[in-house]
């Protein structure tokens, strides 16, 4: 039997609004099928998510090695190193001076947390301490492989933590023996002495790309 036209029209009209109305339901009840993508939690900024994954690793070596774990990550630069190979590598990247921060204050069974709020990695270039360099490298003998160095960025990760980087014309055919002997004509030069109130780690050396070629502790 035929339904006539309005009545079909009344069933269609009914059986959208019930369908909405299901819908709506399904939402406000957890499933995640209908929720809208903006009511997500957003997700953590960059140095959070560092510190964070700088302070499980630190409760971690805390639990496996104690009181020396603490001595050998906090007072010998233990975290620092750890930062430059500590997992996953893009999160410690965002802010790698969060990530040492984390991972020192979680060295102590009663050690509260207290988080960055903001980035805690500052760059900063120091054009003077390279021509300083280079100028005694060229009167030590190693003027070539030191004049490959076209920036020196002291890498602070913290008040009282830092590293060096050179960034050079290196890339990945270049000689090893040459970006080794870089490497130790800037650790042999570095006297080590950084004052009472900060630390000089490592020495990074990277290509033109960016890509770190060799480290070398100072």
């Amino acid at each position: 039997m035929q339904v006539p036209a309005p009545t079909r029209r009344l069933r269609l009209t009914f059986a959208a609004a019930l369908l909405g109305m299901v819908t709506v339901s399904c939402g406000s009840g957890g499933s995640t099928m209908h929720k809208s993508p903006m009511s997500r939690t957003t997700a953590e900024p960059g140095y959070e998510a560092a510190y964070n994954a700088g302070w499980r690793e630190g409760k971690q070596l805390f639990k496996d090695g104690g009181k020396g774990a603490a001595i050998r990550e906090v007072v010998w630069g233990g975290c620092v190193r750890r930062s430059l190979k500590a997992e996953p590598h893009d999160v410690v990247e965002e802010d790698r001076g969060a990530w040492v921060l984390g991972c020192k204050q979680a060295m102590g069974s009663k050690t509260d947390r207290h988080p960055p709020t903001g980035r805690v990695t500052r760059r900063e270039p120091d054009p003077h301490l390279l021509a300083r360099f280079q100028s005694w490298a060229a009167a030590h003998g190693t003027k070539q492989p030191a004049q490959h160095a076209s920036q020196l960025v002291l890498v602070h990760l913290g008040e009282q933590d830092y590293d060096v980087e050179l960034s050079t014309a290196y890339d990945d055919t270049s000689p090893k023996a040459e970006v080794k002997r870089l490497a130790d004509t800037f650790v042999t030069w570095w006297d080590g002495d950084d004052g009472d109130n900060a630390r000089a780690w490592n020495l990074i050396v990277s290509a033109r790309n960016g890509k770190r070629i060799i480290i070398r502790s100072l």
